[in-house]
């Protein structure tokens, strides 16, 4: 056998004793729990080159699968640095392996060689080929939901209803899967389900690739899906070497058809399985992994671990209680501020739950012109759904905006086809540019249904336009002049009146009379759901878990701090005008990033601001299991800091335009107080904060005003309950839970609640 390399020698030199556990490890399946900044990249890696040079194992034998192609290149790079045979070792992604995998035994799977992959786009065509009459959004569901099954390797044949339980599934799924065989073709599950039948039915070919693959080496085994799992099963032989690698703490894609059961039963699905933990850290300081060990421990599902570090200082976590998400939003800038006054280096990473939060951080930082960078989306002017909203404001705004007007007139559609806009546009000169006359103008020459879809259209705009009062929309009294529209030449005026009749037209509401909206957020509420708009981005929503709703929830909240009224939309939208158009030259080396938990992922940062640390927010409800996967949310999210942690936790929010009172986040009572040092007491004089160790005192204290149990009524929000009771100081709090679903917490010093009779009295 040949010496090791030297740059074997060297790698091998510089782990430490539990890696360098993991690496020489070959007698029996291997499961290697690498605790977040453990090092886990080198192990593997290094592992495939001390398999290949020291062991003298064929690198045709060993398969390594990860999750991206971006892992895959990086892990055979590193691998073939040490060891140039490393090379040859196959190293791919799951559904790269399987494409191999089912192009070398195209004819056992009943495939053409030179069959084509389907990605979501492609499967929704297909599924419209069977299906023409149903809406594309309806489609994209079906399609989302086959996909989800296949991630359980679940057939039209199989019980669906843990992916669904609509009735029509299983026939939609077996018409489109048997029109995928007739035309020879596999979608993305295929590249998974399809090998693991195979598999699973074929004896021959199963042997062949356990005879071919001896080693079997997984990385991010925590992420891996019921199909996957099934997978690594069928190629594993009796006498092959297994080896996966991962961090059940990490486990946060439950989401995607993660399954955490996967890493958390290896021992018994894989008998004699030796386990390495790699706890040392090399990432935070031990101020930070000391309160995300304490947190995680809460989780009953896992199998323990406990990261210590070397690292030498480090300051306590700070916990800030501020009064609201303006606050908030203050505390992140000038803390950036502080950072650069001081000349400290690295990057600050403010982190949130969903991407609508990013919101008023993009503002606040576009106005201070701080450069940042936003990842894993588009910054929030720009995603679809607030683009179709503040189209449509635009378009009420100025109905001469012919950019804005194409964008939603048939959005959701109404029929109104590129033929039916082109018409429209052609009684542009007898409208002056007023689009909404001129679209009164060619509803005669419409098709009928177009026709139907327009009035439809236009009345939703005389609806909204006449909340807002005078002057939004069609100019009042304005003659089309020397022009006239065809047919009988009525007068802009006339045409409006003659659509109010028809269309039944609202006269405008005076702002603060009845029924008129409190705010312009209440305005884009109404908006949303006139429009159609909400109901068209849930659909779309079920289908990608985009937070399209949340986002717009958020323009609502955004709106909310303006007036109801045609100068408070002016001024609503000139404030957007003027943040997208702030430009953003130096952001890729911008030294703030905004980023939500889910996608910090295998980052690091200098310094951590993690938001919205309230209930409701995060964690998001009470499911046991959903509250495992969100603390461990939280501790992906805390590992991420390597020298500076701050948590900010709000006393009230606006949500849905309204301010309301908020409950700190759970994860907050579970820090034992001596881990943070506390900022605030929610600030502003809105109230006091509440004990670390425990946020929420003692619910069952005998003299409190308005113990647990105990009916309210609250002007605003209606009947409810008090849920928790304790003392913050001396002021008693209440969180009380009403009949709408909502929850909110109160200082009954400051804030009327009525006591009323239970319910059941």
């Amino acid at each position: 056998m040949m010496a090791m390399t030297p740059e074997l020698q060297r790698a091998l030199a510089g782990l430490n004793t539990a890696q360098r556990e993991a690496v020489q490890h070959q007698d029996s399946p291997l499961l290697i729990l690498a605790g977040a900044g453990s090092g886990k990249t080198r192990v593997i890696t290094v592992k495939i080159a001390w398999l290949v040079d020291e062991l003298g194992v064929d690198p045709r034998s060993i398969l390594a699968v990860t999750f991206t192609n971006k892992a895959a290149g990086e892990m055979r790079e590193r691998a073939a640095a040490l060891v140039d045979r490393a090379a040859e070792v196959t190293i791919r992604t799951f559904h790269s392996f399987g494409a191999w995998m089912l192009r070398r035994n195209a004819d056992a799977a009943g495939l053409p060689r030179g069959f084509a992959i389907y990605d979501e786009d492609d499967s929704i065509t297909l599924l419209r080929a069977i299906y023409p009459e149903q809406k594309r959004t309806v489609l994209a569901r079906y399609a989302h939901l086959i996909s989800r099954a296949k991630d359980y390797c679940l057939t039209p044949e199989d019980d669906l209803t843990a992916i669904s339980h609509d009735p029509e599934l299983p026939d939609i799924y077996r018409a489109y899967q048997t029109r995928l065989k007739e035309i020879g073709n596999a979608d993305f599950g295929d590249l998974i389900m399809r090998p693991v039948q195979l598999l699973e039915i074929d004896r021959i070919v199963r042997e062949r690739m356990q005879a071919r693959f001896r080693y079997l080496l997984v990385d991010e085994y925590q992420d891996s899906n019921v199909a996957q799992y099934r997978m690594l099963t069928a190629l594993a032989a009796s006498d092959s070497f297994v080896c996966v690698v991962g961090d059940d703490d990490q486990s946060i894609y439950r989401f995607r058809g993660a399954e955490v059961q996967n890493i958390l039963t290896f021992p018994d699905s894989f008998p004699g399985t030796r386990i390495v933990r790699l706890e040392q850290n090399y990432r935070s300081t031990a101020p930070i992994l000391d309160l995300a060990a304490a947190v995680v421990a809460k989780n009953e599902g896992r199998l323990g671990k406990t990261l210590f570090t070397d690292l030498e200082g480090g300051e306590r976590p700070v916990l800030a209680l501020l009064g609201d998400q303006d606050d908030e939003v203050d505390y992140v800038v000038d803390r950036v501020r502080r950072a650069e006054r001081a000349g400290e280096e690295g990057i600050t990473a403010v982190l949130y739950r969903t991407n609508a939060q990013s919101r008023i951080f993009e503002t606040a930082l576009l106005r201070e012109g701080i450069p940042y960078r936003i990842v894993g989306s588009v910054r929030f002017y720009e995603r679809e759904e607030i683009r179709d909203a503040v189209s449509f404001l635009k378009f009420l705004s100025n109905p001469r905006d012919e950019v804005g007007f194409r964008r939603i007139v048939n959005k959701p559609a109404r029929g109104i086809g590129a033929k039916s806009v082109d018409r429209i546009m052609e009684n542009l000169p007898h409208a002056r540019g007023d689009l909404r006359l001129a679209a009164e103008y060619a509803i005669r020459d419409l098709p009928k249904k177009a026709a139907a879809g327009l009035e439809s259209f236009l009345g939703v705009c005389r609806r909204l336009a006449a909340q807002l009062g005078p002057g939004t929309g069609a100019a009042e009294g304005a003659t089309v002049g020397v022009d006239t529209p065809p047919e009988d030449g009525a007068t802009a005026a006339g045409a409006a009146e003659g659509a109010a009749a028809a269309g039944g037209e609202p006269r405008p509401t005076a702002p603060g009379s009845p029924g008129a909206p409190a705010n312009l957020g209440e305005f884009v509420d109404e908006l949303l759901t006139a429009s159609g708009l909400a109901t068209y981005h849930a659909e779309q929503d079920e289908i990608s878990a985009g937070g399209k709703l949340q986002n717009l929830d958020e323009l609502v909240n955004a709106a909310s701090l303006y007036a109801a009224t045609t100068e408070g939309l002016t001024e609503f939208l000139e404030a957007i005008e003027l943040d997208a158009s702030r430009e953003q030259e130096s952001s890729e080396d911008a030294r703030v990033v905004l980023i939500t938990m889910h996608n910090t992922k295998g980052l690091e940062f200098d310094r951590v601001i993690i938001t919205g640390l309230e209930d409701g927010l995060f964690p998001r409800d009470d499911d046991p299991d959903e509250l495992e996967e969100e603390r461990r949310l939280f501790y992906v999210a805390v590992t991420r800091a390597k020298r500076e942690l701050h948590l900010t936790s709000c006393r009230g929010r606006r949500l849905h335009g309204r301010y309301q009172e908020m409950v700190p986040s759970r994860f907050l009572g579970e820090i034992p107080e001596e881990l943070v040092t506390l900022e605030g007491g929610y600030g502003g004089g809105r109230g006091a904060g509440f004990g670390v160790h425990d946020p929420w005192g003692d619910p069952d204290d005998e003299e409190h005003p308005l113990p647990r149990g105990t009916a309210v009524y609250h002007e605003d929000y209606g009947s409810g309950v008090v849920t928790r009771a304790w003392f913050s100081g001396s002021e008693p709090v209440v969180l009380v839970g009403f009949e709408t679903g909502m929850t909110g917490q109160f200082l009954p010093n400051y804030t009327p609640l009525e006591q009323i009779a239970g319910y059941d009295d």
